[in-house]
């Protein structure tokens, strides 16, 4: 099993430079253009923001660190490090994604990849013969993992995939947003490329748009997605970088937190009468329990989701009287989080109307325990 969450060191950003004036905070550097030195001199130096500033190296460096890739690249939102991702496959290239994912890539994915000449197959990721038999040879580019999966958290055998993957001579990408570095590091599991939408956990804080993409090594690939991020404008602002860095610096005390807490609220509401099912990888009853138990660093995240009795207008009377719960979309901020998630999902969604996902934040388990089964016990629906 990794063990992984008592190392906290890397994310206070240790091993890189500090600033000249002796401040503990990196400052930001508001430029977005800087001088160049004489002709001839090989020192490094900055050019223009959007390739790169003061600040940004820092983060990727921690962050590269926490993940053990050889490189990363930090990008304005987690849909910009997505698709920079995609869009640095070739025309007529074949890729593999699951069916229960993320799905703001998942819509962008139908609206825009045959734009791009890019092929997909969705499949039912926790089946390998099925992830096998839809791989094409010598067409399928990368196999792409998102575990725990959003909203139903499958867990997804990385080390599998990785082998399906690098068979047919493709890559495997894994969206390691929800269990973060703290949790698993897929590229010590086989994998070639993570993203992350670094608005959630890394972050922590509900107050910046962020991703990020890491290598596990830099090839003709990799060149195109920093290439994709470099001239389509999709690098972080110095500002949220420096914001980004100090939610990083808390990562794994919140991460530890609300995994704790997460296991607490799943195990409660597996015997409360209105809740139909619980998902969770870390109740033995989950079919992936014993994968995340192996794959993940001691805790199975701090996300969950729920299926009211009763369908959607129950779930609805739900979100309608919590109290320390907020009904809003988003997950990984320090505050709790409540969603009926076909609601946002829209009508192609493949969830259960009565489904409600949490982000559970860091707020004491008791007080969410009881404004959630108040809100349960005091709706009419059945």
């Amino acid at each position: 099993m990794p063990t992984y969450l008592p190392d906290t060191t890397l994310a206070q950003g240790s091993g890189n430079a500090h600033d000249p004036t002796g401040a503990i905070i990196p400052p930001i550097y508001l430029a977005t253009t800087f001088l160049r030195p004489p002709a001839g001199d090989s020192a490094h130096c900055w050019s223009y923001s959007r390739y790169g500033y003061p600040g940004l190296e820092q983060i990727e460096a921690t962050l590269k660190e926490l993940e053990a890739a050889a490189d990363c690249r930090l990008f304005s939102s987690g849909m910009s490090a997505m698709t920079a991702v995609v869009m640095a496959l070739r025309p007529g290239d074949h890729c593999v994604f699951p069916i229960d994912m993320y799905h703001g890539l998942r819509a962008w994915l139908k609206q825009c990849s045959a734009h791009w000449g890019i092929r997909i197959s969705h499949v039912d990721m926790t089946n390998l013969n099925e992830v096998c038999a839809n791989i094409i040879p010598g067409e399928t580019r990368f196999v792409w993992a998102e575990t725990p999966s959003n909203p139903h958290w499958h867990i997804y055998d990385l080390t599998s995939l990785a082998e399906i993957a690098h068979g047919a001579g493709a890559k495997l990408v894994v969206d390691n947003t929800v269990a973060t570095p703290i949790l698993t590091r897929p590229i010590t599991f086989g994998a070639d490329i993570v993203v992350h939408s670094a608005t959630k956990y890394l972050n922590g804080h509900s107050d910046v748009l962020a991703g990020a993409a890491l290598t596990a090594k830099i090839d003709a690939f990799w060149e195109r997605v920093t290439f994709n991020r470099d001239y389509h404008g999709g690098i972080l602002g110095q500002f949220q970088s420096a914001l980004l860095m100090r939610g990083m610096r808390t990562l794994h005390l919140r991460v530890a937190r609300s995994c704790q807490s997460a296991m607490t609220l799943a195990h409660a509401l597996t015997h409360h009468p209105r809740i139909k099912a619980v998902f969770y990888p870390g109740l033995p009853t989950h079919p992936g329990h014993a994968l995340a138990s192996h794959q993940m660093a001691g805790a199975f995240g701090g996300m969950f989701s729920a299926v009211v009795e009763g369908g959607a207008n129950a779930a609805e009377q739900v979100l309608a009287r919590t109290r320390v719960w907020k009904p809003a979309t988003s997950l990984g901020g320090v505050e709790s989080l409540i969603e009926r998630r076909e609601a946002i999902e829209g009508p192609n969604s493949h969830v259960d109307p009565g489904l409600l996902r949490f982000s559970v934040g860091i707020e004491a388990v008791s007080d969410l325990i009881d404004d959630l089964f108040t809100a349960l016990d005091s709706s009419n629906v059945r």
